[in-house]
């Protein structure tokens, strides 16, 4: 049995204006086991973006704790959870948010410098030629695709080897053909490198690539949705051959 690298007990976020109380979340409860890929999804207004804000240490809840690792976030001061977050958990955005005065080699490796660690070289040299982007890294954010832009937002993710990936709408700018293969890259990663991921998204089909779908509504989880694995439409050894080519 693969061991908990992620667990939220009792989250709620709750937000008061006068006599109002807006539940964000109402009570939460999820384990993320390691190696895992996991998709949280709803429809706008269900909680999914606070919740993965909860969990990657943006925001903080109203009761209950979060822990990665053996870290529980809870007690942690802002500088403290800046410093665990570069170190810790790595974030892939639906906006992408590189840095466009740096190119793509610079982008990737950026939050390792940031927090004064080594670059494991080939390690970062099997990312970017895992998302095929490793002719890229001497260009600019400005001088890539949407997808590619993505890719380069994943291997910085994944670049500093951390507990969690967290993506929040991770194919949200992107056309279907390239969400499919940003998707496929994902799942590849996870795989290759047995690094836990929990994504949010609104589509369907993209939640279908994931180990496990989590379902959330009015800030809940969805009765019988936590715990249960659902059958995804690639698997492992079929997102390695897409993101190579094979058939």
């Amino acid at each position: 049995m693969r061991s908990v690298v992620l667990k939220a007990r009792g989250l709620k976020k709750y937000y008061y204006s006068g006599e109002n109380v807006t539940k964000a979340l109402d009570g939460i409860d999820l384990d993320v086991c390691y190696g895992e890929f996991a998709a949280i999804v709803g429809t706008s207004g269900s909680g999914k973006s606070t919740l993965l804000h909860m969990l990657g240490g943006l925001d903080s809840p109203t009761e209950g704790t979060v822990r990665v690792g053996e870290k529980e976030l809870n007690g942690m001061n802002d500088e403290e959870l800046a410093v665990f977050r570069r170190r810790s958990i790595g974030f892939v955005f639906q906006q992408y948010n590189l840095v466009q005065t740096l190119n793509v080699r610079e982008n990737i490796i950026l939050p390792v410098l940031l927090d004064g660690g080594t670059i494991d070289e080939d390690y970062c040299r099997e990312i970017v030629t895992l998302l095929k982007i490793d002719e890229k890294l001497e260009q600019f954010p400005g001088q890539l695709s949407g997808g590619q832009q993505q890719r380069v937002a994943i291997a910085r993710a994944l670049a500093g080897k951390p507990s969690i990936v967290l993506a929040d709408e991770p194919t949200g700018n992107l056309d279907s053909k390239t969400s499919q293969d940003v998707m496929a890259f994902l799942k590849a990663g996870n795989q290759r490198f047995q690094q836990t991921m929990v994504m949010i998204t609104h589509n369907p089909e993209i939640a279908q690539m994931a180990d496990r779908i989590i379902r959330i509504e009015d800030g809940r989880i969805k009765t019988g949705a936590a715990g249960r694995e659902e059958a995804g439409t690639i698997s492992g050894k079929e997102a390695q051959a897409h993101v190579s080519g094979e058939k």
